[in-house]
């Protein structure tokens, strides 16, 4: 089996209920983050990463995601004729950076649902798996960390923060043994637990690669709350049958799935913007408390 990762599955087909009625009609994935939709940031995380493939989980309402990783021969060509290239060529790079594959997911019955409807574009191939909802800022991006650590030791892998035990009860937390510089040797998830429940305060977050053997386990997954396949009953299986790991990713995390935590995004991605930051810093001062 390859240790190269070139595939990464991208979720996309939630309804977005959080950031109703902005989401109504448009996707969550689409929305912008300062100059770019967030979908576009994991693309190129992953592709930054060596990813050569992006197959995205859509559905009903998502055929924004496809327009915007095409070719739109109409609006680059109005660019070209009033002269504006730069910007023409930034728009050319968005469709070339990968192979996108889309494959519908008729209901959205679940992440773990998700995942096994891109079983026979993946493969018998290690693959990762990014939820656009979380976005992370690090030099070294959040999956280029994983794919450096997979490439030494060929074996499912989760990424991880720590989070206060006040927030357990928002994530799947994992239950594990400390091995060298950040990486956890998994031996069971618990879903969503309470603070006194939890094993651990380590956080599984929207980044993961995987090994094929996560389809055949997803197949025999029973549905659960709401009728969906949860990814979590998996990986409890997974972990029982063959080492998995779980890695410390280093950068800061959003959570631009919650409204809070997009805003908080937005100001310091803005912030940090080589054309908008120093102009918006100054008008973050002078605002009135």
């Amino acid at each position: 089996m390859s240790r190269q990762i070139t595939k990464a599955v991208i979720p996309a087909a939630g309804l977005g209920t959080r950031f109703l009625p902005a989401t109504k009609a448009s996707p969550k994935e689409m929305l912008p983050l300062v100059d770019k939709p967030l979908i576009q940031y994991v693309v190129e995380e992953a592709v930054a990463a060596g990813i050569r493939e992006i197959i995205i989980i859509t559905g009903r309402g998502k055929r924004a995601i496809e327009d915007h990783f095409d070719i739109s021969f109409e609006l680059e060509e109005t660019l070209r004729q009033n002269g504006k290239l730069e910007l023409t060529e930034s728009l050319r790079k968005i469709s070339d950076m990968a192979d996108f594959c889309y494959i519908r997911q008729r209901q959205a019955l679940g992440l773990g649902h998700a995942i096994l409807s891109a079983k026979n574009l993946v493969g018998n191939e290690d693959f990762a798996v990014l939820l656009g909802d979380d976005i992370i800022d690090h030099p070294i991006s959040a999956l280029q960390q994983m794919v450096d650590i997979h490439q030494k030791n060929p074996a499912p892998l989760i990424g991880i923060q720590k989070v206060p035990r006040s927030e357990v009860r928002q994530y799947g937390i994992i239950d594990a043994k400390s091995a060298v510089d950040g990486l956890y040797k998994i031996n069971d998830l618990v879903e969503k637990p309470s603070p006194k429940e939890a094993p651990s305060n380590l956080a599984v977050i929207g980044r993961y690669i995987l090994t094929p053997e996560i389809f055949e386990l997803l197949e025999k997954t029973k549905p659960g709350k709401n009728n969906e396949i949860q990814l979590t009953d998996a990986l409890k299986e997974l972990a029982r049958l063959r080492n998995m790991y779980g890695y410390v990713i280093q950068g800061k995390r959003f959570d631009a799935g919650d409204k809070l935590g997009f805003l908080k995004a937005t100001v310091e991605m803005g912030l940090k913007n080589p054309e908008l930051g120093k102009e918006f810093r100054k008008y973050l001062k002078d605002l009135p408390l």
